[in-house]
């Protein structure tokens, strides 16, 4: 497996132009919990778990490719996912699962159009297109972003 590094660089040289990072930072992170929330949606088989249980179970073997990159940004990650998972919860609970999985849809495709907008600003194809990989690693990229501004190594 690559290490964070050999990712996150990779992934930067497809996101050189600045309007398309402004849109990643906005974009990224609202796949991610549309994402979330539509698996939170799907109704569990029987009385085997709550509400959100394949939504964790994704969120678990996201965990596992991002601990793999790096101890560090695995622990942020697994903060991340609490939280958007505390927060996909309270909206399940509030707006009902076909309500959720509305707004959920809305956005998804919403943040798609902008992801692409933004690599129409960037003359490059994104990097999924190349490798899926790359729809883990966008998330990392932010986030391992916001750890070196606040002084931590991923």
């Amino acid at each position: 497996m690559r290490t964070a590094e050999e990712w996150f660089s990779h992934y930067s040289r497809d996101h050189q132009h600045p309007t398309n990072r402004a849109i990643h930072w906005v974009c990224v992170p609202a796949i991610l919990w549309a994402s979330i929330a539509a698996l939170w949606t799907i109704p569990v088989p029987g009385q085997l778990s709550a509400p959100g249980a394949w939504s964790w179970l994704a969120m678990t073997f996201a965990l596992v490719f991002y601990f793999r990159m790096s101890r560090r940004l695995g622990w942020v990650m697994l903060g991340l996912f609490v939280f958007l998972g505390m927060l996909t919860n309270a909206l399940y609970w509030r707006l009902g699962s076909m309500r959720l999985l509305a707004l959920a849809a809305a956005v998804f495709v919403l943040a798609w159009v902008g992801q692409f907008i933004g690599h129409i600003f960037e003359g490059k194809r994104p990097s999924f297109l190349t490798d899926l990989s790359y729809l883990m690693v966008g998330p990392g990229w932010l986030v391992s972003k916001v750890m070196r501004r606040a002084g931590l190594a991923y």
